[in-house]
């Protein structure tokens, strides 16, 4: 039986790519790995230059309701970043920001899935990260959403620091490779219900 799914993304910059020099940043490279012919599956990208939680959390209904239908399967892409420890120095305002996106999602029948805040080369900000990166997957577990941690297993590694400082500290194909192997590999198909591809 086929399945019309529909996924919207929102987050910033990141999402859609700045710095990849094939423009398709980690969004782009997870969707090119989810093409399934016995399904109908579109996707759109909602991307917002430097927007923390509360921007999103004002913006998304706004921006993705019109591109959900009644007739299709909706899914919700959110990818986070660390612009709220910058901003307010605590994690409660964007914890609660972030559960009021869910939780809305979720009274609209809307599966939700979260990326976590991405690491950089300075250590300072890498620990706001970090508490950030806790805060939002306590909230996206608690309330049953798939979440992926990108900060733990990339803050050291030694790929995504070297990509990152050849391109003036944003991700490049390396970076954003990384990006999408851990989406693929952290839920991204038990979330759609579709099965893992073999290779």
């Amino acid at each position: 039986m086929e399945r019309n799914i529909r996924i919207v993304a929102l987050g910033n910059e990141l999402l859609a790519g700045v710095g990849d020099s094939r423009a398709l940043g980690w969004f782009g490279r997870v969707m090119s790995k989810t093409h399934d012919d016995r399904h109908r599956l579109q996707h759109y990208v909602l991307a917002m230059p430097g927007e923390g939680t509360e921007a999103l959390s004002h913006r998304w209904r706004q921006e993705a309701m019109p591109r959900f239908s009644q007739e299709t399967e909706n899914y919700l892409v959110l990818g986070l970043n660390d612009s709220d420890g910058e901003n307010t120095g605590s994690s409660a305002r964007s914890r609660l920001n972030l559960a009021n996106v869910l939780d809305r999602a979720t009274q609209e029948n809307i599966k939700t899935f979260v990326v976590g805040p991405l690491p950089g080369l300075d250590a300072e900000r890498n620990q706001r990260v970090s508490e950030l990166n806790a805060a939002y997957q306590d909230v996206a577990t608690r309330r049953s959403h798939y979440y992926v941690d990108t900060c733990t297993p990339l803050i050291q590694h030694s790929q995504w620091r070297a990509d990152l400082a050849a391109n003036d500290g944003v991700p490049g194909q390396a970076g954003y490779g990384l990006i999408a192997w851990l989406v693929l590999h952290r839920g991204w198909y038990d979330w759609l219900g579709m099965e893992e591809p073999l290779a």
